[in-house]
C-alpha cells in the first residue's frame, strides 16, 4: 500500500468503493434523464459521473493496489426513479460527502500526514461542493418541468474541477491547464 497508516488506507478504500458507485449510478441517472426529456440535465449527470470516476481512479492510485484484505463497501442512494428523485438521492450522497465523509477523511489523512491521500480528498471534496450546488439547480428547474440551461459541462480529468459553459485558464484547485479539460 502506498499509505502506511491503516485508517487513511481504509477510507480510501472506502472512499473508491462511493466514488465508484456514483460513477455507475450518474449514468444510469444521465439515460434515465434523457429518456424523460430532460438532455440537458442527462449531460449534468454524465460529466459529473465522469467527475466521479477522476475520483476513484485517484484514490486507487494511491491505495496502490493494496486490496487483497479489504472489503469495498459504499453507501448511497440506490436504485432508480424519476429525474426529480434521483436528483434527491445525487444530492443527498454529495452532501454526506461535503459535511461528513471527506472532511473527517481529509483530517485523519494530515493528521498521519498522508500527503498523497490528502490531495486525493481534498480533490474529491472541492469538486463535490460543485456537483452539489449544480445538482439543486437541475433539480429546482426539474420539479417545474424545466431543463437546464447549460452550454456545456467541463471536468478537469486531474482533479475533477466541475464548471458550466466554459474552462477557467487554469483549474483553481489544481492548476491543470484549460486545454486538458474534458468536455460535455
Amino acid at each position: 500500500m502506498a499509505v502506511k497508516n491503516a485508517m487513511t488506507g481504509e477510507f480510501l478504500h472506502s472512499a473508491y468503493g462511493g466514488e465508484s458507485m456514483a460513477h455507475m449510478r450518474y449514468l444510469i441517472w444521465g439515460d434515465m434523464a434523457a429518456k424523460e426529456g430532460f438532455p440537458k440535465i442527462a449531460i449534468l449527470f454524465e460529466a459529473i459521473s465522469y467527475a466521479e470516476r477522476v475520483h476513484a481512479t485517484n484514490h486507487f492510485r494511491e491505495i496502490d493496489g493494496g486490496t487483497e484484505a479489504a472489503t469495498v463497501a459504499a453507501g448511497g442512494a440506490f436504485g432508480a426513479g424519476k429525474t426529480v428523485e434521483n436528483l434527491d438521492g445525487a444530492i443527498m450522497g454529495e452532501e454526506h460527502e461535503i459535511a461528513q465523509m471527506y472532511p473527517v477523511y481529509l483530517h485523519t489523512a494530515e493528521f498521519q500526514n498522508e500527503k498523497g491521500a490528502q490531495r486525493s480528498f481534498r480533490y474529491a471534496l472541492e469538486a463535490e461542493k460543485i456537483h452539489a450546488k449544480l445538482f439543486h439547480e437541475a433539480q429546482d428547474g426539474a420539479k417545474k418541468g424545466r431543463d437546464m440551461d447549460l452550454q456545456a459541462v467541463f471536468i478537469c480529468p486531474v482533479c475533477g474541477h466541475t464548471v458550466l459553459d466554459e474552462a477557467p485558464e487554469f483549474c483553481p484547485v489544481c492548476g491543470t491547464k484549460k486545454e486538458m479539460y474534458k468536455k460535455f
